[in-house]
């Protein structure tokens, strides 16, 4: 434990992982306007169709995650890490083969059920394989590096955009995805299985933290079976920390969601954009938002450092 070379082939993992992710994604309006109204800026049904299917994936997430966490708990992270990786193979090789209509369609079912797992099982359950490798002191840092590994993802997967069909890009991120799958068998070791769900770090410093802030030993549920959705309820009410994050980040899926489709449509029906430039406003949003986070951060070091030296005089 406490050694990030442990986690070299994770990282490798998610890279090669997410970058298939991020290849897909700039073409996604072009294939979906070609397969649904050929010759066509503008298209009703391809907005409403992917609308419907970020409103599938994320009431998936809901339900899948918590089982998917929990699961991991009792047959180990790599197990349940195979799960999301392998299923991500199936849908870019399907558009790799043809891109009509109906093999779009075959597509399009098969991303929504498979969404559901792999959109958030692969950073759900990386996360914890990082918090069994390393100590409370080192796991930000870890779990800051994994963060960067997606965005060095992102960024190799949108320039990688411009220099291949769109032919090439389904093929080359089924290929990436098949090769996480494949590393992943290979060099990535497995954490050992937890009997009881208190053993594991982050669950098991959230209670010396008083985190849940129960009164007895009793108000602390031992999930030995999948969490039910009362379960998620009284853990959220209990932890005000988790409450919180929970929030954050349903505000910023909320977010991000509204910009995936609509705005991209908006985009390629008003100035006709094609993939390439829908990689471009992907890499300019993610620089921004990357430079944005790094200033308000330390403008809250600098806040919290006055507000120290106040309290100390």
């Amino acid at each position: 434990m406490d050694k990030l070379g442990s986690l070299k082939h994770l990282f490798v993992t998610v890279f090669m992982s997410q970058l298939a992710t991020f290849l897909v994604t700039p073409a996604m309006p072009d294939v979906t306007m070609m397969a649904l109204c050929p010759g066509q800026d503008q298209c009703s049904l391809a907005i409403y169709l992917s609308g419907f299917q970020q409103a599938i994936i994320g009431i998936g997430l809901v339900l899948m995650m918590p089982i998917i966490g929990n699961l991991s708990d009792v047959y180990g992270r790599k197990a349940l890490l195979t799960i999301p990786v392998t299923l991500s193979i199936i849908p870019p090789v399907i558009l790799a083969y043809r891109r009509t209509k109906n093999f779009y369609y075959v597509y399009y079912v098969l991303r929504t059920l498979t969404g559901m797992i792999c959109d958030g099982g692969i950073q759900c359950v990386a996360l914890a394989y990082v918090a069994d490798n390393m100590s409370r002191a080192k796991r930000a840092s870890a779990i800051g590096i994994l963060a960067g590994v997606g965005s060095a993802a992102f960024v190799c997967g949108t320039l990688a955009d411009h220099f291949l069909s769109t032919s090439q890009i389904f093929l080359v991120a089924a290929i990436a995805s098949t090769v996480a799958a494949v590393y992943m068998q290979i060099f990535l070791e497995d954490t050992a299985c937890f009997e009881d769900s208190i053993e594991q770090p982050i669950l098991k410093s959230e209670l010396e933290n008083d985190e849940l802030d129960c009164e007895t030993e009793k108000n602390i549920k031992v999930f030995k079976k999948v969490p039910s959705l009362k379960d998620i309820i009284c853990f959220l009410k209990k932890s005000a920390t988790f409450s919180l994050a929970a929030s954050v980040a349903f505000l910023n899926s909320l977010a991000e969601g509204g910009e995936q489709a609509p705005f991209q449509y908006f985009l390629k029906a008003q100035f006709h954009f094609k993939k390439d430039n829908f990689a471009d406003v992907m890499l300019i949003a993610n620089i921004c938002s990357a430079s944005s986070q790094e200033f308000f951060i330390q403008v809250t070091l600098m806040i919290q450092c006055l507000l120290w030296n106040t309290l100390s005089t």
